[in-house]
């Protein structure tokens, strides 16, 4: 850790979002950042409100995003894309043009011919990027990572990876469905709950493994209570180095909050990641033992003193692994403004962003003609 806390501006996530709470708490966690300027919501009541509850000085709350980025530049450090994903192209692309390191919640856009445009204006900027997949701040799912770089599984063979929800098809207590956000009730040339959810999938297999897709058959339907969308996929992929993978995600799937789990098997030994219960990997070897490994175990990584905020047998969740992927931006943020470039297998740019959102493209493709499907 070095310096002071790098200033931060946000786009969006006011006090009725689904994450902009979380952002702002992960955020600040290990004084890496300080919020500084917002622009919360296109509503001027949750807009104000959301300034006075997280302390933001009202002459750096903006009804506009356009006014934010105009007045605030030179002042912050980065600004968090926290807006509906498909508002995301305009206001990366603005604001890189603007000079401004961008951090983005994922998906980064909704298809791949915006993802070029978004790939495009960093590059001609020479600017900074990143997208925030914060499942990969487990430090069990960090340690999973290092243990198949270390060749502990051998090689790998299969991914099997899963992340069901219900949302999409459960009840309240009246027996009404619950209702998201309209624009999650819409689907693009990439359905919406890919943007959603696949997106973590795919970058988690990369995250993992470090190899790419090749090409992809899948079925993707709807279940749940609202037909005018995809609510649950199904994919059989190829990648490089002989992998194989499967991916299943969905909303319509009763009984799963967010059942996020990855099996990875190598000609070695397997191991598995439940998000739920995030605090244990379980390795299986080749003789057929079986053990649980935590942050208290003999491990390579996880047992760093920045992972163990208190110590294990007081289970870190979701934040705590957010607030890890925040600590990573700033180290990241910190190295380009000193070099120009950053380098970190944490922190994960448009390029890569680039790669899951034609992948899914591929995936829709495979869906509707009923084949293999290569990615391009």
């Amino acid at each position: 850790m070095s310096g002071n806390p790098l200033k931060l501006g946000f786009i969006g996530g006011g006090i009725n979002s689904a994450v902009g709470n979380t952002h702002r708490i992960a955020s600040q966690m290990d004084h890496r950042w300080i919020l500084e300027a917002g622009c919360f919501s296109k509503n001027s009541e949750i807009n104000l409100e959301t300034a006075h509850q997280w302390g933001i000085d009202t002459s750096r709350l903006y009804e506009n995003w356009k006014d934010l980025l105009n007045k605030e530049s030179g002042k912050l450090d980065a600004i968090c894309l926290l807006t509906p994903t498909p508002m995301h192209s305009e206001m990366a692309i603005e604001a890189l043009n603007l000079g401004y390191a961008v951090i983005c919640e994922k998906a980064m856009t909704t298809n791949c011919k915006n993802a070029a445009a978004i790939c495009d204006t960093v590059e001609r900027n020479k600017g900074f990027l990143a997208v925030t997949y914060n499942y990969t701040g487990y430090p069990m799912l960090r340690e999973l990572r290092q243990m198949i770089k270390s060749g502990k599984l051998g090689t790998l063979q299969q991914i099997q990876i899963e992340m069901p929800q219900e949302g999409f098809a459960r009840l309240d207590r009246e027996g009404k469905p619950f209702v998201p956000q309209s624009w999650r009730l819409e689907d693009g040339i990439i359905p919406t709950i890919s943007l959603d959810l696949g997106v973590h999938l795919h970058h988690m297999i990369y995250f993992l493994s470090g190899e790419k897709p090749l090409e992809v058959a899948a079925d993707q339907t709807s279940f749940g209570n609202f037909k005018q969308v995809m609510d649950t996929v199904m994919c059989i992929a190829r990648y490089t180095g002989n992998l194989r993978s499967q991916l299943w995600y969905s909303k319509a799937a009763f009984g799963h909050r967010n059942g996020l789990r990855v099996r990875v098997y190598g000609d070695k030994a397997s191991a598995e990641w439940f998000q739920m219960q995030p605090e244990e990997l379980i390795f299986n070897d080749i003789y057929g033992n079986r053990s649980v490994i935590d942050r208290a175990s003999n491990v390579d990584l996880a047992n760093e003193l920045r992972y163990n905020r208190f110590k294990s047998g007081h289970p870190a969740g979701f934040i705590e692994a957010f607030a890890n992927h925040y600590y990573d931006l700033a180290e990241s943020l910190l190295k380009f403004k000193e070099t120009g470039t950053f380098d970190s297998p944490w922190i994960f740019p448009a390029n890569q962003a680039m790669e899951g959102l034609e992948m899914f493209e591929a995936i829709a493709l495979a869906s509707k003609n009923h084949c293999w499907q290569k990615i391009s």
